[in-house]
């Protein structure tokens, strides 16, 4: 039986993003049993970057100061703007190294069945800045799930335009996988996606 204490600790670890029972156990019994500076540091240090990141007052990303860098980095190209659900969206499409554009967080999908409608996403202010930035393309990258497609749809409805271009991220197998492993999804958003050689 755990102390009380590490059981409770064990609880808080455990509603960590990927971070199981048996996972959280063991960080717990980890930290018990380091010194004591050790651990003060490291909740120190989860407190500063708590109390210093907040969300870029411009597009939605996570930051220490707003604009964000990628706001504000004049080698950016401001006229693709790439839309994503989450702040850490971003993180993933930066690591790919192969979008040079800006960006814009939505902070959710539209999802009626959670009462999640438009007006509780960030897309006034993606119009605002369609009003006063020079974008020319709209890059949609959401999810494939029901919420994403709606999502997707409405923002392609309310922002249809004569000089706006909008797209949506092509949808297919994973780099290394096989056709076994694909669903008839997948599949058929792969075989929409194609593209010449």
């Amino acid at each position: 039986m755990l102390p009380e204490s590490i059981a409770e600790l064990t609880g808080a670890l455990s509603k960590l993003p990927g971070v199981g029972p048996r996972s959280a156990e063991r960080i717990a019994l980890h930290l018990v049993q380091t010194e004591v500076a050790v651990v003060r540091h490291l909740a120190d240090v989860i407190v500063r970057a708590r109390e210093k990141i907040h969300f870029c007052t411009t597009c939605g990303a996570l930051t220490e100061k707003s604009p964000c860098t990628i706001c504000d980095d004049p080698r950016r190209d401001p006229a693709i703007v790439c839309v994503v659900e989450r702040a850490v969206d971003i993180l993933s499409v930066e690591k790919s190294g192969s979008f040079r554009g800006k960006f814009h967080v939505l902070g959710g999908k539209i999802s009626p069945l959670d009462g999640v409608d438009p007006e509780d996403l960030r897309i006034a202010e993606l119009e605002q800045r369609l009003n006063h930035e020079p974008i020319q393309e709209l890059i949609i990258a959401l999810g494939t799930d029901v919420e994403g497609d709606a999502t997707s749809y409405y923002l392609a409805k309310r922002f249809q335009r004569n000089h706006l271009k909008i797209s949506r991220i092509a949808y297919g197998l994973p780099a290394g996988s096989g056709l076994e492993f694909a669903d008839e999804l997948t599949l058929n958003r792969a075989l929409e996606g194609r593209r010449e050689m």
